[in-house]
């Protein structure tokens, strides 16, 4: 795609539109010229034994309708950007627009969210309006790859069920909508061994979790299990400063089986989740990160009624 930003097709885009523009006068003129073709003013087409096809010109309305079209193309298009790379006189341009419709709605918005700076994690989740603001960040931003409900997919995190692949802590949360991460489990089949060591790991894994798996293989693959340790941990729980998961709960991000768990160790996969920062303020990470954190603990409604037992019990 970079062979577009070649200036050759700013001066291609830019001539299109004036020659288009100029066509378009020029058939305005010609279809305006009535030509007499046949004596009765008929084009001499006849269809049905007596329907004839007259030869009237446009109507003077509907031709200078399409000139005053024409003239205010003109000029749209020298005052705004059209003709290729040209600016336009005002200098208008939709990043500008853009920019300054942020800055617009960040000063509106800046007392709610200066009284939402002052407020805990936990107070912002239990908070109505703070978590409302928060679903509506969420449905714009995130439920493309997490889902309207949260509830994640295929290769994209479950984020109501309390695992967490980089830490579930409401600082850690904000860490991963501010800066992305990127979760790489690398190809491990030769530091495995043979396609049938492979095979053992795999039922050794299922193991951890209690999931249908071969006795036999998985007491075979138990010790060609420290080369996966290096991450997840001698017990497979994971490692959440490194993004990889815990292998005894039954949360399978891309899917469960001895031989999906194969084609993990063989091929590796590779997530990744795009850092928000260039997007939202701080003050809208924060919210978000609020009502994210919230969704484990059953909503809002689930964080206010959680906050009075826990100061009982302090």
């Amino acid at each position: 795609m970079s062979d577009f930003d070649h200036f050759g097709w700013s001066l291609f885009v830019g001539g299109v539109t004036v020659v288009s523009l100029l066509g378009c006068l020029a058939l305005l003129i010609f279809a305006s010229r009535r030509k007499v073709m046949a004596g009765d003013n008929t084009t001499g087409h006849v269809w049905d034994g007596d329907l004839r096809e007259l030869n009237n010109p446009l109507p003077r309305w509907w031709m200078w309708l399409f000139v005053i079209t024409v003239v205010f193309a003109a000029i749209y298009l020298a005052l705004y950007p059209g003709l290729g790379a040209k600016a336009g006189a005002l200098g208008w341009t939709s990043v500008g627009q853009y920019e300054r419709e942020r800055e617009r709605a960040a000063a509106e918005l800046a007392p709610m969210f200066a009284r939402f700076g002052a407020m805990t994690i936990e107070k912002l989740a239990a908070d109505p309006q703070a978590h409302a603001i928060g679903e509506r960040l969420f449905a714009n931003n995130c439920s493309t790859c997490h889902g309207s409900d949260a509830r994640g997919g295929l290769g994209f995190p479950n984020l109501t069920d309390g695992d967490w692949l980089w830490g579930g802590t409401p600082e850690d949360i904000i860490t991963t909508i501010t800066d992305g991460r990127e979760g790489i489990m690398p190809p491990m089949a030769e530091a495995v061994g043979s396609a049938e060591d492979v095979k053992n790991v795999a039922n050794y894994v299922l193991s951890l979790s209690g999931s249908p798996h071969d006795k036999i293989a998985a007491q075979l693959g138990k010790p060609k299990f420290v080369v996966c340790a290096a991450c997840h941990g001698a017990d497979g729980k994971g490692n959440t400063a490194l993004g990889a998961p815990n292998l005894t709960d039954r949360i399978w991000l891309h899917g469960w089986g001895e031989d999906l768990i194969v084609r993990t160790i063989t091929n590796g996969w590779q997530n990744s989740m795009p850092a928000q920062k260039t997007r939202l303020g701080d003050e809208q990470i924060r919210v978000l990160a609020a009502y994210v954190w919230s969704l484990s603990r059953g909503g809002a409604a689930g964080v206010a009624a959680a906050a009075p037992a826990a100061s009982a019990a302090r």
